[in-house]
């Protein structure tokens, strides 16, 4: 991966354009006026729907329903990836650490033994390497970029769930609740879910953007990963084409998230959180107009 060196100078000079963008001549709408069509297409979808937006300048900011709590899905993957780095700085571990990979997890329940399963994955890299074992680094990159499940459990057995959860409080993103790994039935049918609220995942995607997530270099990394997601349907296909996006998003049935930090003309961090829309194209496309009506 390439170095956001020349594209993410963190003391809020990146205001200026991603290379290759145009930013616009013309004066965009009031930010007023952008947040009530943001408003109005909330209204118009019927569905729950939380936004956390603010530029990274401060100059503008909108919580709509920002502690409104949601099933995580998989934005509780952001989290894991900031206490890797952190672990990782604090000299506890290499990111360049070999983990051998084994398909037995323990549920939270009552420490019984369960493994996953490839057909609710959305990646089979480390299903294939079941046996062997691959570096930490690589396990994080698939749990960001593509959502890797396995790869996500694994590296929860490995930093430890309870230090996940310190992290976020150390960061003060109240609201964003890591209780276990995935695909652990027994815990969800007992109703022990990761939750987070969109105040909650914006303040640790703005501690990421401003280099304060463990340390700059660190912050930086992790924009790096951030930037490969493979699922762009979201806040991405609000902006125009070019505009670089550090993001993650997370679906389950019927809940749509988009986690991101937007660079280009202007830069800022914005989550949305949606609830009770059944099509996951039809949350995309809303995720999408609200994104375009927020960004001048």
């Amino acid at each position: 991966m390439k170095s956001l060196s020349m594209i993410f100078p963190l003391a809020l000079s990146i205001a200026s354009p991603v290379a290759g963008q145009v930013a616009s001549s013309a004066d965009p709408p009031p930010f007023p006026a952008r947040r009530l069509a943001a408003e109005g297409l909330i209204a118009e979808s019927g569905a729950e729907v939380s936004v956390a937006y603010r530029s990274l300048d401060d100059h503008e900011e909108w919580m709509y329903e920002a502690d409104r709590i949601y099933h995580a899905a998989s934005t509780m993957k952001v989290p894991v990836m900031v206490e890797l780095f952190r672990q990782a700085a604090d000299a506890k571990l290499s990111l360049e650490d070999e983990l051998a990979i084994r398909n037995e997890f323990k549920s939270v329940v009552d420490g019984s033994p369960y493994s996953m399963d490839f057909g609710d994955d959305s990646d089979d890299t480390v299903y294939k390497n079941i046996g062997k074992s691959m570096t930490l680094e690589a396990l994080n990159f698939q749990m960001i970029t593509v959502s890797s499940n396995f790869a996500t459990n694994l590296l929860i057995d490995h930093l430890g769930v309870k230090n996940v959860r310190a992290g976020v409080e150390a960061l003060g993103a109240y609201g964003l609740e890591v209780r276990r790994g995935v695909e652990d039935q027994k815990a969800f049918d007992q109703g022990i879910i990761n939750e987070t609220s969109a105040r909650g995942l914006f303040i640790i995607l703005r501690a990421i953007a401003r280099g304060q997530a463990v340390s700059r270099n660190a912050s930086e990394r992790m924009v790096e990963v951030l930037s490969e997601q493979k699922f762009n349907d979201g806040i991405p296909k609000g902006l125009p084409p070019g505009t670089k996006v550090a993001h993650k998003n997370g679906t389950i049935t019927r809940i749509h998230h988009d986690a991101a930090i937007i660079y280009g003309a202007h830069p800022a961090v914005l989550v949305v959180m949606t609830r009770g829309i059944e099509k996951e194209g039809d949350s995309d496309a809303l995720i999408a107009r609200i994104t375009k009506a927020l960004l001048p």
